[in-house]
């Protein structure tokens, strides 16, 4: 009886598509791009403050920002004051998340709306943050209150324009179809005009969260006794400069943390779309 030889094949390689690697290098030379610009900008000052280029007493070591983090980190005080800071950016860009999405949505989806208020709301969103201070200090006082109606009013007002802009250049076609397979107005809004107007939304958000975070900082620094901006104008007062380095750095951190965030957010929420859309 003749053996009968069983071949046994090995299993196919699944071929990785092209596009996906072409991201993946690209993704890699975008992060390599990325460091020689801080990397030149840390040798400097660290040229500048050792040969004292600059004073020391402006202008401290790198090292000595580093203990001054360090410390602040093992006594606690960072992160007491960079929790009120958080509190405070989660609250006002709540606000002006819920009145951004409302206000722009009702622009976009009625020209009537638009035309009754959009003149005044240009008019409100050209003032800045600062503009405001005085006047809100007046009737507010102080408080917490300023500091959320603030951070509310700078994250409102990209948010609103984004969204009311999203949902205006929705392509007619779109809308030709949906009124052609006689979609109700519910569906019209939710399976037609908000995933058109998914990424200029988006953006409007990321628009609104850096926008938060910087007016937190600018009122801390001008009325406030805690938080990210008080550390910089109290190592200003003290005149030590490497707290107000340290904070510097901190806020920098946060904020581009957040931006981050939000940007694999938005790869996770809108991945359907295709490249390109």
């Amino acid at each position: 009886m003749a053996a009968e030889s069983l071949a046994i094949e090995a299993p196919a390689k699944v071929p990785v598509p092209s596009v996906a690697i072409g991201g993946y290098k690209r993704h890699i030379v975008d992060v390599l791009l990325a460091w020689p610009v801080p990397l030149a900008l840390l040798g400097i000052w660290y040229l500048a403050s050792h040969f004292e280029w600059i004073p020391p007493q402006v202008l401290p070591t790198p090292e000595a920002v580093g203990h001054t983090l360090a410390d602040l980190h093992a006594s606690g005080e960072l992160w007491d004051n960079l929790r009120i800071s958080a509190l405070r950016v989660a609250g006002g860009f709540a606000i002006g998340l819920a009145a951004g999405l409302t206000l722009g949505t009702a622009m976009g989806l009625s020209p009537r709306f638009k035309d009754y208020v959009y003149p005044t709301f240009k008019a409100f969103s050209q003032v800045p943050v600062l503009g405001w201070l005085p006047l809100l200090m007046l009737l507010v006082g102080i408080d917490e209150a300023l500091k959320i109606i603030l951070i509310a009013k700078a994250a409102l007002v990209p948010i609103a324009i984004n969204t009311y802009k999203g949902i205006g250049n929705v392509p007619t076609s779109y809308l030709e179809v949906a009124r052609v397979l006689r979609l109700s107005r519910w569906h019209t809004l939710s399976r037609v005009i908000f995933p058109a107007a998914a990424a200029p939304v988006w953006n409007g958000i990321r628009y609104g969260l850096t926008h938060a975070w910087l007016a937190l900082v600018v009122v801390e620094l001008l009325a406030s006794s805690e938080g990210l901006g008080y550390m910089i104008v109290y190592g200003r007062q003290l005149f030590q400069l490497d707290m107000v380095i340290a904070a510097v750095i901190v806020v920098g951190i946060i904020g581009f943390t957040l931006d981050q965030l939000l940007a694999r957010a938005e790869r996770l929420v809108l991945r359907w779309r295709k490249p390109g859309f």
